[in-house]
């Protein structure tokens, strides 16, 4: 069919573009797609090509030399808007199949891609770099964005979860004058005539909201200045943070994490499950109600299965981290471990001792498939005992960075906590990926800031 023909007859509705996923619902009727040149190849004179949009492919055969010649002279990523015949075609995504087309390259590409957009994205260690420096075009692939789907899909349900929880969301500076958390690794930048430094978490800011909306929460990036090169740190990073007011005891907090990642990772589970098979996820093996170590209970076990002595140590090493999971889940049937009775030692001045063993916090480190994706604590709200917590710790509490904090305690503050989540962290241990960097879209790390 020449293009002349597809042409709307006088006084005829002009045609919509129709997505791919639309496709099935206009079986033998005309339609029209409008997207990027995916794949063309060509099978004894006939060709056929794949036209990408958002909602997946569309796959159009074209038997006319005419219109043949349109797509032979462009690369794949060429913009081209297709009019033809849908009919059922049991073979080709979607189970359609377009007819007859009409094609107009609307934005005709002559440069060749450098990533094989059709193919599966090589993300052994070796690529990685590669991948990065080409994500603007990788993410393009088909299997390279469901990565990210996945991700939106997980911060819809989140949000959702904690929306029907009564929790507002709030958004909390990044830029900050000092880093009145403490510690030495922060990004230092030029604000006007001063120093300021970029937010390593928004502690102070969520904990001041839980004293006047009771149920907060952020999901926004934060920045940690760690020399590290890794596969589990990034300079910059995603967070989820919480803050809940008015709780009774620091198991409070622990059951509301469990109630919220047993929702969105049973949810991604159950309504992608084509998109995790496809990206070869691992299967789910979870309980609504996470087990829950001691750090020395771990450290005796471990000790006792290995061998390798590490009684005594403050935190756990990222080995045992991943056996304390796998224990779990061979024994309990969940593969989400809650770490409990960290020492005083470990402690932030803002967390809480347990009054029933004064050497020990009241927090409890995630564990996700032997990594830790969240930190959740029950906060010390007393104002006098706070302030005396900080002096412990060393810090001065006439500093200015804290003024503002301490207003807060110091005119009513309910018992809370709350607990900070690494998006990143889960997006790569829902995927089964090897490297947290790949499970974001343009990662940060001491070598990258592009692109």
């Amino acid at each position: 069919m020449s293009h002349s023909q597809s042409a709307p007859q006088a006084g005829a509705q002009p045609l919509t573009r129709t997505l791919a996923r639309e496709l099935k619902d206009h079986v033998d009727q005309k339609a029209m797609v409008h997207g990027w040149l995916h794949k063309k190849r060509l099978m004894g004179g006939m060709a056929f090509i794949l036209i990408r949009d958002r909602s997946g492919v569309s796959q159009v055969l074209i038997e006319d030399k005419a219109e043949q010649e349109k797509i032979a002279s462009v690369q794949i990523g060429s913009i081209v808007r297709i009019v033809g015949q849908v009919v059922s075609e049991p073979r080709a995504p979607g189970g359609v199949e377009i007819h007859e087309p009409a094609v107009e390259v609307t934005n005709p590409i002559h440069e060749v891609s450098p990533i094989e957009l059709d193919k599966d994205i090589s993300h052994r260690p070796d690529n990685l770099e590669t991948l990065f420096e080409n994500k603007v075009v990788a993410v393009r692939n088909l299997k390279e964005r469901s990565i990210f789907k996945i991700r939106s899909e997980l911060n819809r349900y989140i949000r959702q979860f904690l929306h029907e929880q009564d929790f507002t969301e709030i958004q909390t500076p990044k830029l900050l004058a000092g880093a009145t958390e403490g510690g030495a690794e922060v990004f230092k930048v030029s604000y006007f005539e001063r120093e300021a430094v970029l937010a390593q978490s928004p502690q102070f800011y969520k904990q001041i909201m839980a004293g006047s909306f009771e149920r907060v929460f952020e999901i926004g990036p934060t920045f940690r200045a760690e020399p590290s090169m890794t596969s589990r740190h990034m300079s910059e990073i995603t967070m989820l943070d919480i803050e809940m007011a008015f709780i009774e005891k620091h198991e409070d907090v622990l059951q509301f994490t469990e109630k919220l990642l047993y929702n969105i990772l049973t949810r991604v589970y159950a309504e992608h499950a084509d998109t995790l098979k496809l990206l070869k996820a691992p299967e789910l093996v979870i309980k609504p109600n996470f087990p829950r170590y001691a750090v020395d209970q771990i450290h005796e076990m471990y000790t006792k299965a290995t061998g390798e002595s590490t009684i005594g140590e403050k935190d756990m090493r990222p080995d045992e981290e991943r056996w304390i999971v796998e224990y779990a889940k061979e024994h309990d049937g969940c593969e989400l471990v809650f770490v409990t009775e960290f020492p005083v030692e470990a402690m932030k001045f803002y967390h809480m001792v347990n009054p029933d063993k004064p050497n020990k916090v009241l927090w409890a480190d995630l564990l996700f498939r032997g990594l830790e994706i969240a930190t959740c604590p029950m906060r010390e709200h007393r104002y006098e005992k706070l302030m005396e917590q900080m002096k412990n710790a060393g810090l001065d509490i006439s500093h200015p960075g804290y003024k503002y904090y301490l207003q807060a305690f110091k005119y009513g503050m309910p018992p809370h906590g709350g607990f900070g989540f690494g998006i990143d962290r889960l997006v790569q241990k829902v995927l089964g990926l090897a490297n947290v960097k790949e499970a974001t879209l343009f990662p940060r790390d001491m070598n990258r800031l592009t692109p």
